[in-house]
């Protein structure tokens, strides 16, 4: 059932995928802002309590329809599975954002491509050079596909019925959500335990992700930036998708740009060429190469189990 419901999912997203701010994920969103607005009083534990609001009661309604569809018939407890897969695992936005971006920069139609950019990343982009459209393309594209697929696609395998993927991604977007909270002390009482919360979930498949892409591309190169360049990255996790990323493409990553007018300074990821519309491209088929390769792991798992 398990690749059965993912390959359906993912069938789903690839002929009409859901956009960004699809309802059901704005009124998450406007849920939690609710509830920062409510419990944010600079102290930890009222982090705690809004985030298990935020995730218990989804859970619980998720779990509750699988067990009772599942009593009822498999098809129906299929057919759930599926459809909560649709709503969490998107890999189609990141494709999609990554082909536009390539064919502006293909056509030398530099104001498009920055324009496609700004609005999939939400931060002005028109200091960028083509270069630089590229390398942030890339890096979002990356993250985007393992945030909104691959690790989504990891827990939906590990925890029972579709509740794995729906804990992912429901921390993922609390992390997004909060951590757009002003001053730094607030930060660090009240969205730092969404980011910490997120990181633990996300602590296995990051690396799982960044071997990944280390087999399906340049293998030494992605376990030399793995192992020398992640660690010199804010966000740990983040850092090792984007370093095994970039050394698996051959391209550098990373390195300074300007935002808002003023230079943001980040460590150089990668070794390899300068982005540009052919690594778009390639990371794109990248992240597909990945997909298909976790699908022949878990038909193999399945085969196993069938003839067990």
């Amino acid at each position: 059932m398990t690749l059965a419901s993912l390959l359906a999912a993912l069938l789903l997203d690839y002929w009409r995928p859901l956009h960004r701010d699809h309802p059901l994920g704005s009124l998450f969103t406007r849920y939690v802002g609710f509830l920062e607005q409510q419990f944010n009083g600079g102290e930890r534990h009222q982090a705690v309590v809004a985030w298990v609001l935020a995730v218990l009661p989804v859970l619980l309604v998720v779990g509750i329809v699988y067990a009772l569809l599942a009593q009822l018939s498999g098809l129906l407890a299929w057919a759930w599975n599926v459809l909560v897969l649709y709503l969490t695992v998107s890999l189609q936005q990141a494709s999609r954002a990554l082909t536009e971006v390539e064919q502006a920069l293909r056509h030398s139609d530099e104001a498009e491509a920055r324009e496609r950019l700004e609005r999939w990343r939400g931060e002005t982009t028109s200091d960028l050079s083509p270069g630089e459209v590229a390398r942030l393309a890339i890096e979002q594209g990356l993250l985007d596909a393992h945030r909104g697929a691959l690790g989504a696609i990891f827990w939906f395998v590990v925890l029972p019925g579709p509740m794995g993927a729906v804990l992912y991604r429901l921390a993922a977007l609390i992390e997004q959500r909060w951590s757009r909270v002003h001053g730094p002390e607030e930060r660090a009482a009240f969205a730092g335990f969404a980011a910490q919360a997120f990181h633990l979930l996300d602590w296995l498949p990051a690396r799982l992700t960044a071997g990944s892409f280390a087999i399906v591309g340049d293998f030494e190169d992605a376990v030399y930036c793995w192992q020398r360049q992640a660690s010199t990255w804010l966000n740990r996790n983040e850092g090792i998708v984007l370093a095994s990323g970039a050394g698996a493409l051959g391209v550098r990553l990373g390195e300074p740009y300007r935002r808002y007018g003023e230079l943001l300074y980040r460590p150089e990821l990668g070794v390899g060429d300068e982005a540009d519309p052919d690594m778009v491209a390639s990371a794109r088929l990248m992240v597909w190469r990945v997909v298909i390769l976790w699908g022949c792991v878990l038909a193999l798992i399945a085969l196993a189990r069938w003839f067990g």
